[in-house]
């Protein structure tokens, strides 16, 4: 089927055919190193952020000596499509990559003028790694999980201890923790996992102290996972913490920006996967080496509120290495003298993850939170046989609505059927808990009439693919995949 590009893209490619300045012409002469460290299913769940029960000393001084931004969201609430998204900066929905693990056996290419933010560094000299071991540390996965993968290697190295002499470099480094990530091969099983951070660090949250969400029952084994969560972040912390220790040692630190952020939000049944704000809220924390003038907004210990979508971190890094941003970019320069105006709204899509298809839009703006489900059928209860698996909250959850003991908010989400609108105020209800959709409120009237416009607006600029239907022999094989590695739950059909 030929692919037609939205009249975006259409231009991007004709500006890019046209250009005549590589993406190194304006680049100064001494450029920093740029270092991602990308946590995985991971919200504001740090210490510096006021959460409890969770040691994160590194990432609490790394707040200190930086910026810590609140208002950071990603474009969809699982890693393969919000990664496909942050590593070209534009949105999956534009790109073709929304749906979860696609592309991966077609000649799918990203389209015309669209590259690797990477590629785009390694033509204006810079080292590209992407990092597994530093000194002599397990640091990194050495993750890429991108729904493309035609365009040729992604990174150029993933030795560490060659970085010191071929700067300036950008290296990413993808955490261990916040993971379900071990599977039973021979039988193809997907086993429960004891999280590293828990296997070897000390646990400080414990199932008497947590006090997990509402839109969860008070049940002992929700506290059991929530405690193993907020262990995994701490765990998380600890290879970060080596990560620094390491770039000090190597006499980088005082050369390097370091970029802190998660790829989506929190490891639990109603964020990951789902376009709620426990999904799409992600941690960020930039940090300027002393080596290079800090711009405006990059003062030590320093709070920003500003509205952040992760392709802005694209945007950004391609910025702070002296390259300028390309044309129609969706993402936009957030710090330094080339700043653009701040968001007012942050968007994201959730598509097929899996077998499970759903397709599901949001928007936020700094204070209101709109959802809206175009698929018809059950949202948070459709089955996924992985979630199923993997997430022990959930069949808990069916087997306590079966027994009509499920009550108040968690009965409530298990119950919502789409298509349906969804609007939260996250100030008044950060748990978003309470469906304003239907208040007669002036203020709630308005913030519903204004994003719902947001929204639409953005589905017609952006070219939004979501429309364009997956079709069933792409479909099939991850259903018939996932029940091998996982099974099928009693009650639903192979």
């Amino acid at each position: 089927m030929k692919r037609l590009l939205p009249l975006t893209l259409l231009c991007f490619a004709i500006s890019s055919l046209n250009a005549k300045q590589p993406d190194s012409a304006k680049a100064p002469t001494r450029r920093p190193n740029i270092l991602w460290l990308v946590g995985e299913n991971l919200s504001h769940d740090l210490g510096c952020y006021g959460a409890k029960n969770v040691h994160t000393p590194n990432l609490d001084q790394l707040a200190k000596h930086g910026v810590r931004f609140t208002n950071v969201f990603s474009t969809n609430p699982a890693c393969a499509p919000s990664r496909s998204a942050f590593l070209v900066g534009m949105y999956q929905t534009t790109t073709d990559t929304q749906h979860m693990r696609s592309h991966r056996d077609d000649d799918f290419k990203l389209p015309p003028g669209v590259r690797p933010m990477t590629h785009r560094l390694q033509d204006a000299g810079y080292t590209t790694a992407n990092v597994k071991l530093a000194g002599g540390h397990n640091v990194g996965t050495g993750k890429l999980d991108l729904n493309f993968v035609n365009e040729g290697p992604i990174y150029q190295t993933d030795d560490w201890a060659s970085l010191k002499l071929k700067q300036p470099f950008f290296a990413q480094i993808n955490s261990h923790e916040v993971e379900y990530d071990i599977y039973d091969r021979q039988s193809w099983r997907k086993e429960r996992v004891e999280w590293v951070g828990e296997r070897e660090h000390v646990k400080h949250a414990t199932p008497d102290n947590v006090t997990p969400p509402p839109y969860y029952p008070d049940h002992p084994l929700v506290r059991e996972e929530w405690a193993r969560y907020l262990n995994s972040v701490s765990g998380m912390d600890v290879r970060i913490g080596q990560v620094l220790d390491q770039l000090r040692q190597d006499g980088l630190e005082d050369d390097t920006i370091v970029i802190f952020f998660a790829d989506n939000g929190r490891l639990e049944p109603r964020g990951i996967h789902w376009c709620y704000d426990c999904g799409l809220r992600v941690p960020m924390i930039i940090k300027w080496p002393k080596n290079f003038p800090a711009p405006e907004g990059c003062a030590a210990g320093s709070v920003s509120d500003q509205i952040v979508s992760l392709i802005d971190v694209t945007a950004t890094t391609l910025d702070l290495a002296g390259i300028t941003k390309p044309p129609l970019m969706q993402g936009r320069v957030i710090l330094g003298p080339r700043a653009e105006s701040p968001r007012q709204f942050a968007f994201a899509a959730r598509d097929r993850i899996d077998e499970t298809v759903q397709c599901i839009r949001s928007v936020h703006d700094a204070r209101y939170h709109y959802i809206r489900t175009f698929t018809n059928g059950p949202t948070f209860a459709s089955l996924n046989r992985y979630k199923e698996k993997c997430f022990p909250i959930l069949p808990l959850m069916r087997e306590m609505q079966a027994a009509g003991t499920l009550k108040g908010a968690p009965l409530e989400i298990m119950q919502r059927t789409g298509p349906c609108e969804e609007l939260y105020d996250t100030q008044a209800d950060r748990d978003e808990i309470t469906n304003l959709v239907d208040s007669t409120k002036p203020e709630h009237r308005e913030a519903l009439m204004r994003l719902r416009a947001a929204l639409d607006t953005w589905i017609v600029e952006t070219g939004d693919r979501g429309a364009i239907p997956e079709p069933p022999e792409v479909i099939a094989p991850f259903a018939k995949e996932m029940d091998a590695w996982f099974g099928t739950p009693k009650g639903f059909k192979k």
